[in-house]
């Protein structure tokens, strides 16, 4: 059971990154999004993955972390473009 709900937790959390990433992406500016916030996310992802290995508990479960790792990755990418867009439009 305590599996189940780590899913469905990693899940609820994983929702919500397309509709961030679809956000940035089409604003075009990285007004209103916090670097250090993002970067925070990833690193909990990261410790999530880490504990999983380090506690051989490695399941269905990791694959959640990685892909909402990645989705948080990309809304990093995006951040610094629209860092950029936004200094060029300064």
């Amino acid at each position: 059971m305590p599996q189940i709900l780590e899913a469905l937790m990693i899940i609820s959390f994983g929702i919500s990154w397309p509709s961030s990433l679809l956000k940035s992406y089409r604003s075009r500016t990285a007004r209103g999004k916090s670097l250090l916030f993002l970067i925070l996310i990833f690193l909990g992802y990261c410790f999530g993955i880490t504990a999983k290995f380090m506690g051989n508990s490695v399941n269905y479960v990791c694959i959640f972390y990685m892909i909402n790792s990645v989705m948080v990755l990309a809304d990093i990418s995006l951040y610094f473009r629209n860092s950029a867009l936004d200094r060029k439009n300064a």
